[in-house]
């Protein structure tokens, strides 16, 4: 597929896709960011989309990635306190010392065991994880395939949290 090409399909089925990632996420800067990021895979692989197919392919990649944000450690995270979690604190105060203190554990904890980690996990732990790449752009930097990297980020997740068990603490990690 030619920029020429591409350039065309973007702006033909942009709102599509926009309107598709405000739909499931209902953030207009999210839908914007989820909006650029289906672009960006799309003209990864622009040679891999199917002809005839455009339309369909590009709103299957919108809806995953707009699941994935959904279902991303940093945005449970957020929603968790904006909502107030389970010891609710008023919207716009800042929580007590106590609470910050066991988020900044938790998240110390976290950390510690991704580093603790073996190779191919600790990489693409540390990315997905910590860093909040997905796994698309995970493959990227790594130079591995996205399947190999989905695979290795649920053996890595599967690890953390068999690692926080022992340890006594259950963290977030999603499964």
């Amino acid at each position: 597929m030619t920029k020429e090409a591409f350039s065309s399909l973007m702006r033909q089925y942009e709102r599509l896709v926009y309107t598709i990632c405000f739909q499931l996420v209902r953030d207009a800067a999210a839908a914007e960011d989820l909006t650029q990021e289906t672009f960006l895979s799309a003209y990864l692989h622009r040679d891999s989309i199917p002809q005839d197919y455009e339309r369909q392919w590009l709103a299957r990649v919108a809806a995953n990635k707009a699941k994935d944000h959904l279902q991303s450690a940093w945005n449970r995270h957020t929603v968790f306190l904006e909502t107030g979690g389970p010891s609710p604190t008023p919207f716009g105060l800042a929580p007590p010392a106590e609470e910050i203190a066991l988020r900044r554990s938790a998240a110390a904890e976290i950390t510690q065991a991704i580093q603790a980690l073996k190779e191919p996990y600790r990489q693409v732990c540390r990315l997905c994880i910590l860093e909040e790449h997905s796994p698309e752009e995970a493959a990227l930097c790594l130079g591995r395939p996205v399947k190999t990297i989905y695979t290795q980020l649920s053996r890595g997740k599967r690890l953390l949290r068999e690692q926080l068990e022992r340890s006594g603490e259950h963290g977030s990690i999603s499964r």
